[in-house]
């Protein structure tokens, strides 16, 4: 690893009045527009949040008792966890040489040897959509969360419909706080952080400590269960695998606020880092505890809350620190939901910049009064409410669409780092893994092909079409790049970065450092009269 002076080295010298993540990002094609005012922690809040161990481990749990059991929620998560890890430390590397808010798509379209803008669009709308996917799940599972509690302390009936107004309300106050200020946002990012750590110290002391009776450490590491249907175990426990993979996605989001970070490259690739190896190791302390706090497996599988870890808090700590812990869930989930909104607003800011989004130029205003990317907000929570909406008819499609969360994610963080390994000429940034980039970035690559095609397999037997077992995943994934290719030769190959990359990063580049220029000629003027 190894820092570099990044200021500008002008005629009279070194240029202490240019801000060198501007200068770096002119570099990089782009004007400064974004309020730069995120600290190294508040960009590592954002990922973390994101990621959000209290939204994830808890509304896919579900998953893991059916498919391994605990030897799953435990060992499970730490194996993925260090194949995660790799999967992040080679974003880092890229993102320390490429600090901007496209994050995936623009590292792409630099790394590709051929057929740039090509690959930076597959990527992009693969970041895009699957950044809407994960917005609309984190906040329907929000919402299931929410109503779970008020079923618990009010006796409200859960329906369909209730739900769905509930991610609604949710939804649009994601929408309004991210629209404020980025100043509030950072506040609340710093907030979320510190709750998520807080809280799950809180769970995982109460669940040690008021319990009568734990399941031993032997069951809670090793004890496997399979009530998927599938005669496999070794199935069974790579469909469990699941769980890990969905709580650990999001991390990206330290590269989206890569222009809203002081120091961006440092402080985002380690932001990206950070933010997975902190959710790897509260996150197992987490699941451990929450499994053998277990008190009755297969009523706790199929309790009526719809969410069996809700039902293991009430049985293990009784009805009201049961639902303090579940509400402790329920407020970070909304921390996740917002977080969310933010990194998917800024893609789409970045994506717009350069025309890639229908109606690209107004998503890509940036409010002058708050420094946010107001339009590309509330365009990110509309598109997040359109594709929930088939939630008021099957949550089993709901939840089958929205794994194209996880597949266009992990999509598009793995194509990155693939032309990365197959491009001789990439120079590193302030922040790389020196020897050990190439066994970090290839175990990366395979892992994340590894994944895909376990999200792509049913989950539950039979998995016929038509049948509620069925996975649409692959549906999904098929419309996407459908999608995709049609948008690009409709349209997209003429107006994409103006149909040439690097002629659109030049003008960029011009304007600001014509505007340095200017600086630079008005300050030997000074000089010169003071002479």
């Amino acid at each position: 690893m190894t820092s570099t002076d990044q200021r500008d080295q002008g005629p009279l010298g070194p240029r202490d009045d240019i801000d060198p993540d501007a200068a770096r990002l002119a570099e990089l094609g782009y004007k400064q527009e974004l309020h730069r005012g995120m600290s190294g922690f508040s960009n590592f809040a954002v990922s973390f949040s994101i990621i959000s161990i209290l939204s994830g481990c808890i509304t896919t749990y579900y998953l893991a008792m059916d498919a391994g059991g605990p030897v799953v929620m435990t060992v499970g998560w730490l194996i993925v966890g260090v194949l995660v890890l790799a999967v992040s430390l080679a974003m880092a590397e890229i993102c320390s040489a490429y600090p901007t808010a496209g994050g995936l798509y623009y590292w792409a379209g630099q790394l590709a040897r051929r057929h740039k803008r090509e690959w930076a669009w597959g990527v992009g709308w693969f970041n895009f959509l699957g950044e809407v996917a994960v917005t609309a799940s984190i906040d329907y599972g929000a919402a299931i969360t929410w109503m779970a509690l008020l079923d618990l302390v009010f006796g409200l009936t859960v329906t369909p419909v209730g739900t769905f107004i509930a991610f609604l309300v949710i939804i649009a106050l994601h929408g309004l706080l991210n629209t404020l200020n980025v100043d509030l946002v950072k506040l609340l990012s710093n907030i979320s952080a510190w709750w998520h750590l807080a809280g799950t110290a809180l769970i995982v002391g109460i669940l040690w400590i008021v319990p009568d009776r734990h399941q031993s450490l032997s069951w809670t590491f090793t004890h496997f269960e399979n009530q998927t249907g599938f005669a496999s175990p070794i199935y069974a426990f790579l469909i469990g695998l699941l769980l890990t993979q969905y709580t650990l996605t999001g991390y990206d989001a330290s590269a989206h606020v890569a222009e809203e970070t002081k120091n961006a490259a440092i402080e985002a690739p380690k932001g990206i880092i950070r933010s997975v190896w902190v959710s790897i190791i509260a996150g197992f302390l987490l699941l451990v505890t929450i499994t053998a706090a277990i008190q009755d497996y297969a009523a706790e599988r199929k309790t009526d809350t719809g969410l069996p870890p809700a039902q293991i808090f009430i049985d293990a700590a009784g009805h009201n620190l049961g639902v303090l812990m579940l509400l402790i869930c329920g407020v970070a989930q909304f921390f996740c939901g917002m977080a969310s909104v933010t990194a998917n607003s800024r893609m789409s800011y970045a994506f717009s910049r350069d025309n890639a989004l229908p109606g690209s130029r107004m998503w890509a205003r940036v409010n002058p009064r708050t420094g946010t990317p107001t339009n590309s907000i509330w365009f990110c929570v509309g598109c997040s409410i359109v594709l929930t909406i088939p939630a008021l008819f099957s949550t089993t499609a709901f939840f089958a669409v929205t794994s194209i969360a996880v597949i266009g994610l992990y999509i598009a963080y793995a194509t990155p780092v693939l032309l990365r390994r197959l491009n001789p000429e990439f120079r590193n940034g302030p922040w790389h893994l020196g020897r050990w980039s190439a066994a970090v970035g290839w175990v990366a690559v395979v892992w994340v092909a590894i994944v895909v095609v376990l999200f792509l397999l049913p989950q539950y037997y039979p998995g016929t079409f038509g049948d509620a077992t069925f996975n649409y995943a692959p549906v999904a994934v098929l419309v996407v790049v459908l999608f995709a290719l049609g948008s690009w030769f409709a349209g997209g190959r003429t107006h994409f970065l103006h149909g040439s990359k690097d002629e659109h990063l030049t003008r960029a580049r011009d304007d600001i450092l014509g505007e340095e220029a200017g600086h630079e000629e008005a300050r030997r003027q000074i000089l010169s009269e003071d002479g």
